[in-house]
C-alpha cells in the first residue's frame, strides 16, 4: 500500500496544540507507519520501540502517567503483566477489528476502556474471501503462473477448476463478515448455511449447531469467526474428515482457529481438495509443505486493506483517542467483560 494515502486529501484536517497528550506505541502497525505524520502531529507518541531500554525499563522511565496505548494485532499484545506496568493506563485503542490479542477482562477489572474500528474492514474482507474462493475453484493464480512461466505454447493443456455456482458454502460465523459474504456468495447461486455461536432469527440460512456437522454439509468450508478461547483450533481433524476429500477450507478469520499442523497434512496427503489462506497460525511464517501444492491459494494478510477502509479506520482510531482526551464519549467501545 505504501504511503500513497494522504489524509489531507480525504478532509481530515488536524490541530496543532502545545500541549499533546502522551500515546503509547509499544511496536508500530502498518496503520500507525502510514499515518505516523497525523499521529507525530497532535500526539507526543512515546515510541518504545525505538528505545535501546527494555521494554519494561523504558515503560518504567516513560510512560508511567500514558493513559492511551496504540495497539496491532500482530505486534503488540496487551496483557495483564503489561497492564501491571502501565498504572495510569485508560484506553486501548485496537487500530483493526479482532481484539484477540488483547486481555480484556484484566482490562475490564482495571476500568480500562477498549476501543476497535468497529465495521469498517468487513466489506472488503468478504470480498477478499469471494475472491479466494473464485480463485482456488477456477485455478486462477495458478494460472496466471502458468502463462508468466511460459509454459503454455509448451504445454497447451491446463488443469480444468471447478464450477463455482451451486456449492454448498458453510460459513463458519455469521457476523458482520460472513452475513456480508453469504450476501455475496449468493449471487453466485451458492447454497448458503452457517455455524454460529447461536441460531440468527434474521438470517435465511440452514443453521448447524456444530462446525462438524456444517462441514459434513459443505462442499466449501469458509472462516469468518473471530479467535477466542473457544474457537481456538475449532477446525480440526474431525471437521476436515466431515469436509471430505472433495471438500475446500477457505480462512479469512483468524489462522489459530485451524489446527494448521493438521490441515497441511490433511492438503499433502489430498484428505480434502484444496484450501485458500489469509491467515496463518505463526504469521508470517507459512507452513513450507504448502509452497508446491497446486490446490493451494496464499495471501499475506491482507483480506480486510484496501486504501478506502484503511483511510476510514484511520479517522476511527483518531476519532475515538480525540474522542477520550476530550472526555466524550467513544466511538466504537467494546464491552470489555467478556
Amino acid at each position: 500500500m505504501g504511503q500513497e494515502i494522504n489524509p489531507q486529501t480525504n478532509g481530515f484536517h488536524h490541530h496543532l496544540n502545545g500541549d499533546r497528550p502522551d500515546l503509547l506505541v509499544l511496536r508500530p502497525g502498518l496503520l500507525f507507519k502510514v499515518f505516523e505524520q497525523e499521529f507525530l502531529a497532535k500526539f507526543n507518541v512515546l515510541k518504545a520501540f525505538e528505545s535501546p531500554l527494555p521494554l519494561d525499563k523504558y515503560l518504567r522511565d516513560h510512560a508511567q502517567s500514558a493513559r492511551a496505548i496504540l495497539c496491532e494485532a500482530i505486534v503488540t499484545r496487551i496483557t495483564a503483566d503489561l497492564l501491571l506496568q502501565l498504572p495510569a493506563l485508560q484506553l486501548v485503542v485496537a487500530d483493526g477489528t479482532g481484539v484477540n490479542h488483547i486481555d480484556l477482562a484484566e482490562c475490564h477489572r482495571r476500568g480500562i476502556s477498549v476501543t476497535n474500528t468497529g465495521d469498517v474492514f468487513s466489506e472488503d474482507t468478504a470480498d477478499y474471501g469471494v475472491g479466494l474462493l473464485i480463485d482456488v475453484l477456477r485455478r486462477i493464480s495458478r494460472a496466471d503462473a502458468f502463462v508468466r512461466r511460459g509454459s503454455w505454447p509448451l504445454t497447451p493443456e491446463f488443469p480444468v477448476g471447478r464450477k463455482v455456482g451451486g456449492k454448498r458454502v458453510g460459513i463458519v460465523g455469521l457476523g458482520n463478515i460472513g452475513t456480508k459474504l453469504a450476501k455475496r456468495v449468493e449471487a453466485f447461486g451458492c447454497k448458503v448455511s452457517y455455524n454460529s455461536r447461536t441460531k440468527k432469527q434474521s438470517a435465511p440460512y440452514d443453521f448447524y449447531p456444530t462446525v462438524v456437522d456444517l462441514a459434513s454439509q459443505s462442499d466449501i468450508l469458509i472462516i469468518c469467526c473471530s479467535l477466542t478461547d473457544k474457537t481456538r483450533h475449532i477446525i480440526n481433524a474431525e471437521v476436515l474428515n466431515a469436509l471430505g476429500k472433495n471438500g475446500i477450507l477457505i480462512n479469512i478469520g483468524r489462522g489459530p482457529i485451524v489446527d494448521e499442523e493438521t490441515l497441511v497434512k490433511y492438503l499433502v496427503d489430498a484428505k480434502i481438495a484444496g484450501a485458500a489462506m489469509d491467515v496463518y497460525e505463526n504469521e508470517p511464517r507459512v507452513p513450507s509443505e504448502l509452497f508446491g501444492l497446486d490446490n493451494v491459494v496464499l495471501s499475506p494478510h491482507r483480506g480486510a486493506f484496501t486504501e478506502e477502509a484503511f483511510f476510514d479506520a484511520f479517522k476511527i482510531v483518531m476519532g475515538n483517542l480525540d474522542a477520550f482526551f476530550a472526555n466524550k464519549s467513544l466511538l466504537t467501545p467494546l464491552t470489555t467483560n467478556e
